[in-house]
């Protein structure tokens, strides 16, 4: 029998000898810290970026009716008559008297008036149809002699600063279409709205 093959005692220091080389190469600073350099910086920029929180403030938030550009404050001078807020305010309806209409028509006719003129308001103005409202919504009902005297009071309340709106009635009962029936002044100051209509009589 045989005797089984013996091993070279010289091929692992063969071995040895030939990674020796490059173990040797691989531990030399100048071979190994730039590599650890690296490391160290990349590690250092992620925990920075994970754990970064800005430290200056943007301040409060604005309110949502901030970014509403159509909303305008009551007071400001933007709004009919220079209101300041905390006046209270009214709306006064003119009806002609010359057109002779029956009780249940001037209340449909003031009905226009208030409504269109909300809706002109509610698009331009809302600050002041709220002040407005905060104080009731007073509207007072007077009465004026023609269409000449209605036109010289809605001049004379544009002139002021102060809105209205006509109503054009569509003709369908008692009187002819397009006939001028209702005018409505304001919402504005009480001193403000008497200077244009204080010297007309209830209805």
């Amino acid at each position: 029998m045989a005797p089984p093959p013996r091993r070279n005692p010289n091929g692992n220091g063969s071995r040895r000898k030939d990674e020796e080389p490059w173990l040797a190469a691989g531990t030399r600073p100048a071979n190994f810290l730039p590599g650890l350099a690296i490391g160290f910086l990349l590690g250092l920029l992620l925990d920075l970026s994970s754990s970064w929180r800005p430290r200056f403030s943007l301040g409060p938030a604005l309110p949502p009716s901030a970014s509403r550009g159509s909303k305008r404050s009551a007071g400001s001078p933007a709004d009919p008559g220079g209101v300041s807020a905390g006046e209270e305010l009214k709306m006064v309806l003119v009806v002609r008297q010359d057109l002779k209409m029956g009780a249940g028509k001037i209340a449909s006719q003031c009905a226009h008036a208030a409504t269109g003129l909300y809706a002109e308001l509610l698009a331009s103005n809302r600050g002041l149809l709220r002040q407005w409202e905060q104080f009731g919504q007073a509207k007072i009902v007077l009465a004026c002699k023609n269409q000449q005297d209605m036109n010289r009071i809605k001049e004379t309340a544009e002139h002021r600063g102060i809105p209205t709106f006509v109503v054009a009635d569509a003709g369908r009962t008692q009187v002819l279409a397009g006939s001028k029936t209702v005018l409505a002044v304001g919402p504005g100051r009480k001193a403000d709205i008497d200077t244009v209509t204080g010297k007309l009589r209830l209805l």
